[in-house]
Protein backbone atom coordinates (compact mmCIF):
# COMPACT_ATOMS: atom_id res chain seq x y z
CA UNK A 1 0.00 0.00 0.00
CA UNK A 2 0.95 3.69 -1.02
CA UNK A 3 1.11 6.38 1.69
CA UNK A 4 -1.47 8.84 2.14
CA UNK A 5 -0.55 11.54 0.67
CA UNK A 6 0.69 14.84 2.55
CA UNK A 7 -2.65 16.68 3.09
CA UNK A 8 -4.92 14.28 1.59
CA UNK A 9 -8.06 14.19 3.13
CA UNK A 10 -10.23 11.53 4.18
CA UNK A 11 -13.03 10.34 3.28
CA UNK A 12 -15.60 8.09 4.99
CA UNK A 13 -18.19 6.24 3.48
CA UNK A 14 -21.39 4.93 5.55
CA UNK A 15 -22.78 2.07 3.55
CA UNK A 16 -21.14 -0.23 1.65
CA UNK A 17 -23.77 -1.61 -0.46
CA UNK A 18 -23.99 -1.25 -4.56
CA UNK A 19 -23.39 2.67 -4.59
CA UNK A 20 -21.33 2.46 -1.63
CA UNK A 21 -18.75 0.78 -3.50
CA UNK A 22 -19.28 1.68 -6.71
CA UNK A 23 -18.22 4.87 -5.18
CA UNK A 24 -15.48 3.62 -3.01
CA UNK A 25 -13.88 1.79 -6.36
CA UNK A 26 -14.09 4.82 -8.40
CA UNK A 27 -12.13 7.17 -6.04
CA UNK A 28 -9.89 4.54 -5.76
CA UNK A 29 -9.43 4.40 -9.91
CA UNK A 30 -9.60 8.20 -9.64
CA UNK A 31 -6.06 8.58 -7.51
CA UNK A 32 -7.17 8.42 -3.91
CA UNK A 33 -5.40 6.60 -1.57
CA UNK A 34 -7.02 3.44 0.58
CA UNK A 35 -5.19 4.65 3.19
CA UNK A 36 -7.27 8.37 2.95
CA UNK A 37 -10.29 6.07 3.25
CA UNK A 38 -12.67 4.02 5.94
CA UNK A 39 -15.75 2.31 5.24
CA UNK A 40 -18.27 1.47 7.69
CA UNK A 41 -19.62 -1.56 6.97
CA UNK A 42 -21.76 -3.93 10.22
CA UNK A 43 -21.85 -6.94 8.50
CA UNK A 44 -18.83 -9.20 8.95
CA UNK A 45 -18.17 -10.63 5.75
CA UNK A 46 -19.27 -7.71 3.60
CA UNK A 47 -16.45 -5.92 6.04
CA UNK A 48 -13.80 -8.75 5.14
CA UNK A 49 -14.58 -8.83 1.27
CA UNK A 50 -13.95 -4.93 1.11
CA UNK A 51 -11.00 -4.12 3.16
CA UNK A 52 -9.58 -7.58 1.21
CA UNK A 53 -11.01 -6.02 -2.91
CA UNK A 54 -9.53 -2.60 -1.88
CA UNK A 55 -6.97 -2.21 0.95
CA UNK A 56 -9.35 0.04 2.75
CA UNK A 57 -10.13 0.57 6.36
CA UNK A 58 -13.47 -1.09 7.02
CA UNK A 59 -15.15 -0.23 10.32
CA UNK A 60 -18.10 -1.43 12.26
CA UNK A 61 -18.85 1.76 14.33
CA UNK A 62 -21.01 4.62 12.85
CA UNK A 63 -19.10 7.28 14.50
CA UNK A 64 -15.34 6.18 13.72
CA UNK A 65 -16.25 7.93 10.36
CA UNK A 66 -16.22 10.87 12.10
CA UNK A 67 -12.47 11.07 11.77
CA UNK A 68 -12.66 11.92 8.32
CA UNK A 69 -12.96 15.86 6.82
CA UNK A 70 -15.59 13.75 4.38
CA UNK A 71 -18.13 11.45 4.79
CA UNK A 72 -20.71 10.00 2.54
CA UNK A 73 -23.82 8.69 3.50
CA UNK A 74 -25.00 6.02 1.28
CA UNK A 75 -27.82 5.02 3.37
CA UNK A 76 -31.49 3.98 2.61
CA UNK A 77 -33.76 7.18 3.16
CA UNK A 78 -35.30 5.20 5.58
CA UNK A 79 -32.21 4.72 7.51
CA UNK A 80 -31.08 8.15 7.67
CA UNK A 81 -32.83 9.64 10.72
CA UNK A 82 -30.97 6.33 12.59
CA UNK A 83 -27.60 6.37 11.22
CA UNK A 84 -27.30 10.21 11.98
CA UNK A 85 -28.27 9.71 15.63
CA UNK A 86 -25.42 8.09 15.78
CA UNK A 87 -22.88 9.82 14.10
CA UNK A 88 -24.20 13.71 15.18
CA UNK A 89 -22.59 13.90 18.30
CA UNK A 90 -19.35 12.73 17.28
CA UNK A 91 -19.37 15.33 14.81
CA UNK A 92 -17.71 18.73 14.55
CA UNK A 93 -18.32 22.25 12.41
CA UNK A 94 -16.53 22.36 9.37
CA UNK A 95 -16.80 18.95 8.56
CA UNK A 96 -18.58 17.74 4.89
CA UNK A 97 -21.71 15.46 4.50
CA UNK A 98 -22.74 14.36 1.42
CA UNK A 99 -25.89 12.52 1.63
CA UNK A 100 -27.26 10.44 -1.41
CA UNK A 101 -30.44 9.53 -0.10
CA UNK A 102 -33.08 9.85 -1.87
CA UNK A 103 -35.36 12.45 -1.25
CA UNK A 104 -33.76 13.53 1.91
CA UNK A 105 -33.52 16.86 2.51
CA UNK A 106 -30.11 18.90 3.34
CA UNK A 107 -32.26 20.15 6.48
CA UNK A 108 -33.56 16.78 7.61
CA UNK A 109 -29.54 16.38 7.92
CA UNK A 110 -28.58 20.07 9.10
CA UNK A 111 -31.47 19.56 11.94
CA UNK A 112 -29.53 16.33 13.41
CA UNK A 113 -25.79 17.42 13.29
CA UNK A 114 -24.11 20.03 14.89
CA UNK A 115 -24.53 23.60 13.89
CA UNK A 116 -21.87 24.29 10.94
CA UNK A 117 -21.34 20.72 9.63
CA UNK A 118 -21.60 21.44 5.69
CA UNK A 119 -24.25 18.97 3.76
CA UNK A 120 -24.62 18.58 0.23
CA UNK A 121 -27.54 16.57 -1.31
CA UNK A 122 -26.86 14.69 -4.01
CA UNK A 123 -29.17 12.64 -6.75
CA UNK A 124 -26.98 9.86 -8.13
CA UNK A 125 -27.94 6.88 -10.75
CA UNK A 126 -26.56 3.38 -11.49
CA UNK A 127 -24.48 3.68 -14.27
CA UNK A 128 -22.13 4.81 -11.60
CA UNK A 129 -21.75 1.45 -11.87
CA UNK A 130 -19.91 1.60 -15.56
CA UNK A 131 -18.54 5.30 -14.76
CA UNK A 132 -21.13 6.38 -16.57
CA UNK A 133 -23.58 7.82 -13.97
CA UNK A 134 -24.92 11.23 -13.65
CA UNK A 135 -25.16 12.80 -9.98
CA UNK A 136 -27.13 16.17 -9.60
CA UNK A 137 -25.71 17.90 -6.62
CA UNK A 138 -27.52 20.95 -3.98
CA UNK A 139 -25.78 22.84 -1.32
CA UNK A 140 -27.17 23.16 2.41
CA UNK A 141 -26.73 26.27 4.81
CA UNK A 142 -23.54 25.95 5.67
CA UNK A 143 -21.87 24.97 2.79
CA UNK A 144 -19.31 27.00 0.34
CA UNK A 145 -17.63 26.67 -2.57
CA UNK A 146 -14.79 24.24 -1.51
CA UNK A 147 -17.62 21.99 0.13
CA UNK A 148 -19.19 22.40 -3.30
CA UNK A 149 -16.33 21.56 -5.38
CA UNK A 150 -15.39 18.20 -2.81
CA UNK A 151 -18.72 17.00 -3.69
CA UNK A 152 -18.25 17.57 -6.98
CA UNK A 153 -14.73 15.77 -7.49
CA UNK A 154 -15.93 12.89 -5.49
CA UNK A 155 -19.19 12.65 -7.93
CA UNK A 156 -16.94 12.95 -10.80
CA UNK A 157 -15.29 9.60 -10.38
CA UNK A 158 -18.02 7.80 -11.49
CA UNK A 159 -20.10 10.28 -14.19
CA UNK A 160 -21.01 13.51 -15.06
CA UNK A 161 -22.20 16.04 -12.41
CA UNK A 162 -24.46 19.17 -12.06
CA UNK A 163 -25.25 21.29 -9.88
CA UNK A 164 -28.83 22.31 -8.95
CA UNK A 165 -31.02 24.10 -6.56
CA UNK A 166 -32.44 21.81 -4.09
CA UNK A 167 -36.14 22.69 -4.95
CA UNK A 168 -35.25 21.12 -8.34
CA UNK A 169 -33.46 17.61 -6.59
CA UNK A 170 -36.64 15.61 -6.80
CA UNK A 171 -37.60 16.16 -10.39
CA UNK A 172 -33.99 15.24 -10.91
CA UNK A 173 -34.65 12.50 -8.79
CA UNK A 174 -37.56 11.81 -11.53
CA UNK A 175 -35.32 12.61 -14.35
CA UNK A 176 -32.15 10.79 -14.24
CA UNK A 177 -32.30 8.94 -10.36
CA UNK A 178 -35.11 6.68 -11.31
CA UNK A 179 -34.49 7.09 -15.48
CA UNK A 180 -32.19 4.15 -15.98
CA UNK A 181 -35.57 1.89 -15.15
CA UNK A 182 -37.52 3.80 -17.83
CA UNK A 183 -34.75 2.92 -20.22
CA UNK A 184 -34.73 -0.52 -19.54
CA UNK A 185 -38.43 -0.76 -19.93
CA UNK A 186 -38.33 0.70 -22.98
CA UNK A 187 -35.64 -1.84 -23.74
CA UNK A 188 -37.32 -4.85 -22.55
CA UNK A 189 -40.04 -3.75 -24.43
CA UNK A 190 -38.27 -3.44 -27.81
CA UNK A 191 -36.93 -6.33 -27.27
CA UNK A 192 -40.06 -8.19 -26.42
CA UNK A 193 -41.80 -6.83 -29.80
CA UNK A 194 -38.60 -8.04 -31.83
CA UNK A 195 -39.52 -11.60 -30.62
CA UNK A 196 -43.05 -11.24 -31.10
CA UNK A 197 -42.19 -9.98 -34.96
CA UNK A 198 -39.99 -13.41 -35.12
CA UNK A 199 -36.50 -12.30 -34.51
CA UNK A 200 -34.71 -14.58 -32.63
CA UNK A 201 -33.88 -13.39 -28.89
CA UNK A 202 -30.55 -12.89 -28.72
CA UNK A 203 -30.65 -10.92 -32.24
CA UNK A 204 -33.27 -8.63 -31.02
CA UNK A 205 -30.95 -7.69 -27.79
CA UNK A 206 -28.29 -6.80 -30.02
CA UNK A 207 -30.49 -4.47 -32.46
CA UNK A 208 -31.63 -3.12 -29.77
CA UNK A 209 -29.15 -2.61 -27.62
CA UNK A 210 -26.59 -1.41 -30.26
CA UNK A 211 -29.22 0.76 -31.27
CA UNK A 212 -29.89 2.42 -28.32
CA UNK A 213 -25.86 3.11 -27.66
CA UNK A 214 -25.74 4.51 -31.07
CA UNK A 215 -28.77 6.72 -30.34
CA UNK A 216 -27.35 8.25 -27.23
CA UNK A 217 -24.07 8.62 -28.98
CA UNK A 218 -25.46 10.65 -31.42
CA UNK A 219 -27.37 12.77 -29.13
CA UNK A 220 -24.03 13.57 -26.93
CA UNK A 221 -21.92 13.96 -29.63
CA UNK A 222 -23.95 16.10 -32.68
CA UNK A 223 -25.21 18.40 -29.81
CA UNK A 224 -28.77 18.40 -31.97
CA UNK A 225 -31.98 18.56 -30.50
CA UNK A 226 -33.44 15.16 -30.15
CA UNK A 227 -36.16 16.22 -32.13
CA UNK A 228 -34.29 17.16 -35.20
CA UNK A 229 -32.58 13.45 -35.44
CA UNK A 230 -36.19 12.17 -35.08
CA UNK A 231 -37.12 14.13 -38.06
CA UNK A 232 -33.52 13.18 -39.93
CA UNK A 233 -34.74 9.27 -39.15
CA UNK A 234 -38.76 9.77 -39.90
CA UNK A 235 -39.45 9.81 -43.96
CA UNK A 236 -43.16 10.85 -44.89
CA UNK A 237 -45.49 7.83 -45.08
CA UNK A 238 -42.79 5.29 -44.37
CA UNK A 239 -41.84 2.53 -41.58
CA UNK A 240 -40.95 5.19 -38.90
CA UNK A 241 -44.01 7.75 -39.24
CA UNK A 242 -46.21 4.54 -39.03
CA UNK A 243 -44.63 3.61 -35.91
CA UNK A 244 -44.42 7.17 -34.12
CA UNK A 245 -48.10 7.55 -35.03
CA UNK A 246 -49.19 4.93 -32.88
CA UNK A 247 -46.76 6.21 -29.94
CA UNK A 248 -48.73 9.10 -30.03
CA UNK A 249 -52.13 7.15 -30.30
CA UNK A 250 -51.49 5.52 -26.79
CA UNK A 251 -50.06 8.87 -25.44
CA UNK A 252 -46.52 7.71 -24.76
CA UNK A 253 -45.58 11.26 -24.18
CA UNK A 254 -48.09 11.67 -21.71
CA UNK A 255 -47.36 8.49 -20.13
CA UNK A 256 -44.10 9.64 -19.30
CA UNK A 257 -45.21 12.35 -18.04
CA UNK A 258 -47.42 10.99 -15.59
CA UNK A 259 -44.55 8.71 -14.66
CA UNK A 260 -42.57 11.19 -14.06
CA UNK A 261 -44.79 13.33 -11.92
CA UNK A 262 -45.32 10.40 -9.61
CA UNK A 263 -41.47 9.69 -9.30
CA UNK A 264 -41.06 13.42 -8.30
CA UNK A 265 -44.07 13.14 -5.63
CA UNK A 266 -42.80 9.94 -4.37
CA UNK A 267 -39.19 11.96 -3.45
CA UNK A 268 -41.03 14.49 -2.03
CA UNK A 269 -42.74 12.37 0.62
CA UNK A 270 -39.80 9.98 1.38
CA UNK A 271 -38.37 13.88 2.09
CA UNK A 272 -41.02 14.45 4.71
Amino acid sequence: MSEQGVGEKRTAVIGAGVMGETLLSGLIRAGRSAEALVVVEKRTERAAELAGRYGVRVVNDVTEAAVAETVLLVVKPQDMADVLTELGPALRPGQLLVSLAAGITTGFVEARVPDGVAVVRVMPNTPALVDQGMAAISPGTHCDESHLAEAEELMASVGRVVRVPEKQQDAVTAISGSGPAYVFFVVESMIEAGVHLGLPRTIAQELVIQTLVGSATMLRETGEHPAVLREQVTSPGGTTAAALRELEVHRVRAAFLAALEAARDRSRELGS
